[in-house]
């Protein structure tokens, strides 16, 4: 590989980095042609960082903390569970990074809103990646319950796009 070449490719791997960085993406993979048998895949990505917050409860816990969380609900746990959109049954995730679209076109009708019956097959939005629209089918005939992504936000693979129930 040539000098210039090598140049080249940290500039194009230097500006997939900020890229990722601007639309606060964590993953993009792109594979670059260069020839018949002479191309460069690219993968970038960056890690989330995880904090935990005390992992074991300290041996003195004052009297006064036990009665605070005896009165939570106990069904507060499952009930965060059922509000991540990603869990849910009739969530409708990204097949891949790109930037979603409501509506074929600018000023277009959108292809779908809430409340909005559906069937299985039908386009309910595009997802814009590498210059190439696709179109996302619904993975089920039902209503649209939520729509969890703005007109020409960017997504990551797995982000829920919708909820069809």
């Amino acid at each position: 590989m040539t000098k210039d070449l090598h140049e080249n490719d940290v500039a194009f791997i230097q500006a997939l980095a900020e890229l990722l960085n601007k639309n606060d993406l964590t993953e993009l993979t792109v594979k670059r042609e260069y020839g018949e048998n002479d191309s460069l895949n690219v993968r970038v990505s960056k890690q989330a960082h995880v904090v935990s917050v005390a992992a074991s409860m300290p041996a003195a816990v004052p009297v006064a903390a036990a009665p605070a969380a005896a009165a939570m609900p106990a069904s507060a746990a499952p009930a965060a569970a059922v509000e991540d959109p990603a869990q849910h049954p009739g969530a409708v995730t990204s097949p891949m990074v790109g930037t979603a679209y409501l509506a074929a076109e600018p000023g277009a009708e959108p292809f779908v809103a809430i409340g909005s019956q559906v069937r299985e097959g039908q386009t309910v939005l595009i997802i814009e990646a590498m210059k190439t629209m696709n179109h996302i089918p619904a993975p089920r005939a039902g209503t649209v319950k939520r729509i969890l992504v703005e007109d020409g936000s960017p997504v990551e693979y797995g982000a829920p796009l919708m909820i069809i129930e």
